[in-house]
């Protein structure tokens, strides 16, 4: 069985999806973040995994976590703290972030099935970094050391797992919600959520 990690921050107008605004003002980028963290967290709750891991910074932990372990993000980069979070588990681990919640179970599977010779699984984003990250045997060594948010990230990922020696397998490439426009492609994705429902409201 896996170990499902989702990445997150607490949403904070001004600290999260700054780039929504404009149009967006920046209270409703926070609760965009905030409804995309609730449906990625729902996502996950329906995945049949042994344990659920929320790594969070910040100190207002999202009720829809409840039965999830939550753990305190390192101090550091974004490389940093993934690797953090990827340290603090044993066996077949899939790492995701916040920003995809148009998420379904086979976007997935193929890293919750971990057929033989493959060591592990990169999920590439359109943006050119990678929305997640699954290795059988969890080594944040894999992470450190990639530079993150560029148009390159998911290729140095990808590099440092070669260059470990691991058999690498792709999942599909999705969008991440960074601008309007990203956030516009996703919610066409999306057939309900917490996210779609506030995405009409505010329309």
């Amino acid at each position: 069985m896996t170990t499902l990690v989702v990445m997150a921050k607490e949403c904070i107008p001004g600290r999260v999806k700054t780039r929504l605004h404009p149009p967006y003002s920046l209270e409703d980028a926070a609760h965009i973040a905030a409804a995309s963290l609730a449906d990625t967290l729902a996502f996950g709750n329906a995945l049949a995994v042994e344990r659920r891991v929320l790594s969070f910074a910040g100190s207002r932990v999202p009720r829809e976590a409840s039965g999830w372990d939550v753990v305190v993000q390192a101090n550091g980069g974004l490389d940093e703290r993934i690797a953090a979070a990827l340290d603090a588990c044993t066996g077949p681990t899939l790492l995701v972030g916040m920003d995809t919640p148009q998420l379904r179970e086979d976007h997935v599977a193929p890293a919750l099935a971990w057929p033989t010779g493959t060591d592990a699984w990169l999920g590439p984003a359109a943006d050119g970094g990678f929305w997640a990250l699954a290795l059988r045997s969890p080594d944040g060594a894999l992470v450190r050391g990639v530079t993150m948010s560029r148009d390159d990230t998911g290729e140095q990922q990808r590099r440092h797992l070669e260059s470990a020696g691991l058999s690498i397998g792709t999942l599909p490439m999705l969008t991440d919600i960074d601008t309007a426009g990203t956030l516009a492609g996703v919610a066409s994705e999306l057939s309900g959520g917490r996210l779609l429902d506030l995405l009409r409201d505010l329309r």
